[in-house]
């Protein structure tokens, strides 16, 4: 069976190679000899892996940041929206921050939150309540992701693999649980 020309070639990612690809990518943080202090996700797709990367790394605190860029396979908005809640930026201050997430395609998401962090986030330094001009925490920020592909925008600092696929991840493999669509006993 031929691959129609809207249907990419896909890479499967199984829960068990997963389990390995997330200690592999924490082995090669620890082995740059840099070592975070909080682990962002980038919600949804790396949710997952940055659980996973932070327990490997023994990194307890974790925060997200939701994007939305992706809206289908293959299918995707302009450009990417940061979507509220907004990540708490006093726990940025002095803190050294990984960014994970599930795959550089475009790179545009990965690259949004990367250049958000490395060019300061608004946080109220004097106490007032208020932002004002000159209010911005620069924070020390790296990446992870679990692939990269050839046409990203940005290089993440640690990748698991490099791929021009499109990647089945175990978390995403299956549609939304809808109604009756997951009534017990039914495969699919």
């Amino acid at each position: 069976m031929s691959e129609s020309p809207r249907t990419p070639a896909l890479e499967v990612l199984p829960w068990n190679r997963f389990g390995e690809a997330a200690r592999e990518l924490a082995r090669e943080v620890v082995a740059s000899g840099w070592m975070p202090d909080l682990v962002i996700a980038v919600a949804r797709g790396g949710l997952v892996p940055a659980g996973a990367i932070a327990y490997a790394l023994g990194v307890k605190a974790m925060g997200t940041m939701n994007v939305e860029f992706y809206t289908d396979v293959a299918e995707t908005l302009p450009e990417p929206v940061v979507l509220p809640p907004l990540l708490d930026t006093t726990v940025l201050a002095d803190a050294k921050v990984l960014v994970v997430d599930d795959v550089a395609d475009s790179g545009h998401t990965l690259r949004v939150v990367m250049d958000l962090l490395q060019r300061g986030l608004p946080i109220d330094l004097d106490g007032d309540g208020r932002i004002e001009a000159g209010e911005h925490l620069p924070v020390e920020a790296r990446s992870a992701v679990l692939y990269t592909k050839p046409r990203s925008v940005i290089e993440p600092d640690y990748t698991w693999r490099r791929t021009d696929r499109w990647i089945s991840f175990p978390w995403s493999a299956q549609p939304p649980v809808t109604g009756s669509s997951d009534a017990p006993g039914e495969n699919g």
